[in-house]
């Protein structure tokens, strides 16, 4: 996909590839909303022998359709959200399934229906039950979020008296990650089925690392080996931004590792341009309804002051470039140097912070000395 602006049309010319074949259109502003990765693959890492398998091996992006897995030994590489989730689900057909991890992930258990919020439907109206159970939720997310930054020790302890009531005697090993809680995202196990699964044996959790592959399984470095005839590599996703999108203002390539994000929805010196960006540290949606309102404020605003265009401008020299996200995961680590980068203090500054952003986004000044617009021409 390209897209090219033109300051003297006041127009993006995107240039897509559709089912039918290559499209053009014209728009005076485009806002993004293709999500954060590749669709069409996952991230494998290179495992030594992988050729020499003779078993299957699937990526959870590439799931084959009807794909039988009854009475088979399963091995799930990973330790995030999606191994989570597989592995009590194929646990239920499956002979045994494997957890291998490298390093253990903070786990978490929450129950599937919220006891609060259907107390409150059955004796207020819905709208009204929707928004107390939604502050509720934004509430004490944001507690518990800033509880682990400020006192990570305690709540490893607290992650870790859950488990223990989970499971019992286990192998803390498997669920103590050599990081804080928040720097990587913690994963929610819904009713405890991961736990359930592991309890009856028809799961377990190795955390080591792979020495290589063989023709029936995986031999680990220590000396461990793990027979498989399926392995899934729920080893993560790769970041893509603005979908790989090539673009241009003025016949001029944009590198979007050299610009700064304004207000996680926005590019410096990039005209009419927003792009939906959820939270790393929340619902990904909390973060994407603020950033739909504002664009919504800012066309509503450039439309009643005959605007044709508004830029996030980087005319304050004080204002120094850091990584745009604070956060360890692999997924971000692999991409860091080519994602835009974000700044020292507002509006340039990400703080994964839902009430910071709400007065940002929902009540600041659309005219903020950063935004510049310009009129259209007669």
């Amino acid at each position: 996909m390209h897209a090219s602006w033109s300051s003297q049309a006041a127009t993006w010319t995107l240039t897509v590839e559709t089912p039918e074949g290559e499209r053009t259109f014209e728009c005076s502003f485009v806002y993004f909303c293709t999500g954060y990765y590749k669709y069409e693959s996952g991230y494998t890492p290179e495992f030594a022998g992988l050729g020499d398998y003779t078993g299957t091996v699937i990526h959870p992006q590439h799931w084959p359709e009807d794909f039988d897995y009854a009475g088979k030994k399963i091995v799930v590489i990973g330790s995030g959200a999606t191994a989570v989730t597989l592995v009590p689900a194929l646990a239920e057909k499956a002979a045994h399934v494997t957890m291998l991890q490298r390093t253990a992930t903070y786990i978490v258990n929450r129950p599937s229906q919220d006891k609060v919020a259907n107390s409150l439907r059955r004796v207020l109206p819905e709208n009204a039950a929707y928004a107390l159970t939604r502050w509720k939720n934004v509430l004490l997310q944001n507690f518990f979020y800033k509880l682990a930054k400020r006192r990570p020790e305690f709540m490893k302890r607290l992650i870790a008296k859950g488990i223990a009531k989970e499971l019992g005697p286990h192998d803390d090993k498997d669920f103590s990650p050599p990081y804080n809680p928040w720097d990587q995202r913690l994963c929610l196990v819904p009713d405890s089925d991961l736990f359930r699964s592991l309890k009856s044996g028809k799961s377990s959790i190795v955390t080591d690392e792979i020495e290589r592959f063989d023709a029936a399984g995986i031999r680990l470095k220590s000396g461990q080996r793990l027979d498989a005839d399926v392995v899934v590599t729920a080893t993560g996703l790769e970041l893509k931004i603005l979908d790989g999108l090539d673009l241009e203002v003025d016949g001029n390539p944009v590198r979007l590792s050299e610009k700064l994000a304004y207000k996680g929805m926005m590019y410096s010196d990039v005209p009419n341009l927003a792009q939906a960006f959820g939270y790393t540290n929340a619902s990904w949606t909390l973060k994407c309804d603020l950033t739909s309102e504002y664009v919504c404020r800012l066309l509503n605003h450039m439309d009643k002051h005959g605007y044709a265009s508004c830029t996030p401008g980087r005319n304050d020299p004080t204002v120094k470039e850091e990584p745009v996200l604070d956060f360890k995961s692999g997924y971000i680590q692999r991409v860091i140097d080519d994602l835009p980068k974000q700044g020292s203090k507002q509006p340039w500054r990400l703080y994964q912070d839902y009430f910071k952003d709400l007065r940002m986004m929902r009540y600041g000044k659309l005219e903020d000395g950063t935004m510049e617009f310009t009129k259209a021409t007669p």
